[in-house]
């Protein structure tokens, strides 16, 4: 069971499905979920995937409006992690874990028989009018110089983004998402790391 350090007990741990109530339009309705399979993508409407391969691994990357999907392949192993505000119609079937997003947290899930290591963090946070614009120019800035992955939209207060960069090593593979929601000022980042020995 994934206790967050904020106290909060998860949405979901194997075999059993919570429901708890959340405020939509705000960092209180995003969640992680880990999945130990692939997810298909007629559930997601997905507006950018890119696929990597390596010589032992693949990773696919979906970017989704304020959301993403990351699913890697390790042999016969497969994960799934999914970020999203989404508060219905998700699969239940293979869900490793789950947890509210707001604050900071941080979790580690070890698929031993794959010898393949998950890790995330993730933290949010509400900034200014002004911050938040800063903090979009550089995103966007960021994303040029790396080419990422990225989706535009607006909502109600203004320009959004979801943006996920990447870098790729012989055994590891590290993903840096950034959702930026105008309306409120609503920033989500997280880090995963997918380690096989």
């Amino acid at each position: 069971m994934v206790r967050p350090r904020s106290g909060l007990l998860c949405l979901y741990t194997q075999g059993t499905t919570m429901t708890i109530p959340v405020k939509s339009n705000s960092l209180q309705t995003y969640q992680t979920l880990l999945y130990g399979r692939a997810l298909h993508p007629e559930f997601f409407p997905i507006k950018a995937r890119r696929v990597i391969k390596r010589s032992r691994y693949e990773l696919e990357l979906w970017v989704m409006a304020g959301s993403h999907l990351l699913r890697f392949e390790h042999g016969t192993m497969v994960a799934s992690e999914l970020v999203t505000d989404q508060e219905g119609n998700l699969p239940d079937q293979g869900v490793i874990a789950g947890f509210l997003c707001a604050g900071e947290r941080d979790f580690e899930h070890r698929f031993d028989k794959a010898r393949v290591t998950y890790m995330t963090t993730v933290q949010t946070e509400t900034l200014s009018e002004n911050l938040y614009r800063a903090t979009f120019k550089e995103m966007e800035g960021l994303a040029r110089e790396s080419s990422a992955l990225i989706y535009h939209w607006e909502d109600e207060a203004g320009r959004c983004l979801s943006m996920l960069d990447m870098q790729q090593y012989n055994r590891e593979v590290h993903v840096q998402a950034y959702h930026l929601m105008a309306l409120g000022g609503l920033v989500l980042r997280t880090q995963t790391l997918f380690e096989h020995a």
